[in-house]
C-alpha cells in the first residue's frame, strides 16, 4: 500500500491494528505517524487511549504491555513507537504480537532510515495482519514533479523556474522543502501562484545569483552574467559551496551529452531522456548547439577535476572562491 492510499484509508476511517513504517525518507513516516496521533481519536480520549513510546526509551516488554491493554471508554487505542530501530531485537520480540494483535489496539512502528529484513517472519506477518509501508528517497529526477504535487494538493501553483530554484537550493530533502513551502503558503492566498520573487522574499534563495541561473548563464555562453554568479557564490559560500555546484552543473551537461548522443531527437522523447520539465526544453536544445559533444566531455572532465581539487586533491592553497572561479573560466573558455 503506498503513502496516498494509506492516508485515504485513514481518513475513511479503515485501520489496521498494525501499521510498520519503514525505510530512508522520514518525512512520509512522520505525515502518516502525525496523521494517526492527531485524527484517529477524538482529542477528549488521547489522555487515556494514545501512548507514544521512543526506541531508544521503552523496552519490548514496555510495549507489548501497553499495547496489550484494552481501551477505555473506546473503540480504540493508537500506540506509537518512534524510533524503533533503537529497540534492540524488535522483530523477535514483537513477532508473537504481530502473529496474534489486539483488533482494539493500532499499533505504530516507526522504523526510520533503514528497513526491517524482508525475509523475516515479522516482516510476512505484518504485511498479513496489517500495513507495511517502505518509505523510499526522492531522487533528483523526482523531486521537481513532487514539489509540483504538493503545492497542487495545498491549492497552489508554483512557476518552473520557481520550482528549479527550491530544487536546486535545498535538494531532495523533502521535509526542508515541504517546510519551507509550508510557511510561504501561509503568507500567500490560496489558489495563487508561487513566483520566484515569492521565493526569494520569503525564504531567501536569490532568484538571480543560484546554481539554476548559473547553468542557464554557461548554457547561453553569457560570460558576465556567470562571472557575477560565481563571484556572488565567492563572497557566500556557505550558501552556495562548491560541491553543489560541480554536482549541478555535471547533470546539466551530461544532460547534454545525452541529447548529442540520442538517436531520437524528437521533443517528447528526449523530454523523457533527460527527466526534465516540458518548459525547460528548449533552454536545453539552445545549449546543446552551444556547446559540441567534444566540448561537453571536455567540460565534464573539467568538474571532476575540481571535484578533486574541493577534496584537496592536487589544491594546495587555492580557496573553494578561487576553484569556483578557475572551474567557470574553464568551461566557458
Amino acid at each position: 500500500m503506498d503513502y496516498n492510499n494509506i492516508l485515504e484509508n485513514l481518513k475513511k476511517k479503515i485501520y489496521h491494528p498494525v501499521y510498520v513504517l519503514m525505510g530512508d525518507e522520514p518525512y512520509f513516516i512522520d505525515k502518516i505517524s502525525d496523521y494517526i496521533a492527531h485524527n484517529v481519536l477524538p482529542e477528549a480520549e488521547r489522555s487515556f487511549n494514545q501512548t507514544i513510546l521512543y526506541g531508544k526509551d521503552t523496552t519490548a516488554d514496555t510495549l507489548l504491555t501497553v499495547a496489550k491493554r484494552f481501551p477505555m471508554m473506546a473503540a480504540h487505542q493508537v500506540v506509537i513507537l518512534r524510533e524503533a530501530q533503537n529497540l534492540k531485537n524488535i522483530e523477535d520480540e514483537l513477532l508473537s504480537y504481530v502473529m496474534n494483535p489486539l483488533s482494539s489496539t493500532i499499533l505504530v512502528i516507526c522504523y526510520k532510515y533503514k528497513s526491517i529484513d524482508k525475509r523475516k517472519k515479522f516482516y510476512k506477518e505484518a504485511s498479513k495482519q496489517g500495513v507495511v509501508f517502505e518509505s523510499k528517497k526522492i531522487y533528483d529526477n523526482q523531486l521537481i514533479p513532487w514539489i509540483q504535487n504538493y503545492c497542487k494538493s495545498k491549492s497552489y501553483q508554483i512557476q518552473p523556474p520557481a520550482v528549479a530554484m527550491l530544487a536546486d537550493y535545498l535538494g531532495a530533502d523533502i521535509s526542508k522543502v515541504a517546510n519551507e513551502l509550508d510557511k510561504l503558503m501561509i503568507l500567500l492566498p490560496v489558489n495563487s501562484t508561487i513566483a520566484p520573487a515569492d521565493i526569494e522574499k520569503n525564504i531567501g534563495i536569490s532568484k538571480d545569483f543560484n546554481v539554476f541561473e548559473l547553468q542557464n548563464a554557461l548554457g547561453e555562453r553569457d560570460v558576465l552574467k556567470a562571472n557575477r554568479i560565481i563571484n556572488y557564490f565567492g563572497a557566500n559560500p556557505n550558501q552556495n559551496p562548491i560541491q553543489k555546484t560541480i554536482a549541478t552543473l555535471y547533470y546539466y551537461f551530461n544532460r547534454l551529452l545525452k541529447i548529442h548522443l540520442s538517436k531520437d531527437k524528437s521533443r517528447d522523447s528526449l523530454i523523457r531522456l533527460l527527466g526534465i520539465q516540458p518548459f525547460f526544453f528548449n533552454n536545453y536544445m539552445q545549449a546543446a548547439k552551444r556547446y559540441t559533444p567534444a566540448k561537453v566531455v571536455a567540460i565534464i572532465s573539467i568538474l571532476r577535476e575540481y571535484d578533486m581539487k574541493s577534496k584537496g586533491i592536487g589544491n594546495v592553497s587555492s580557496s573553494q572562491a578561487d576553484l569556483q572561479r578557475e572551474m567557470i573560466y574553464k568551461i566557458l573558455h
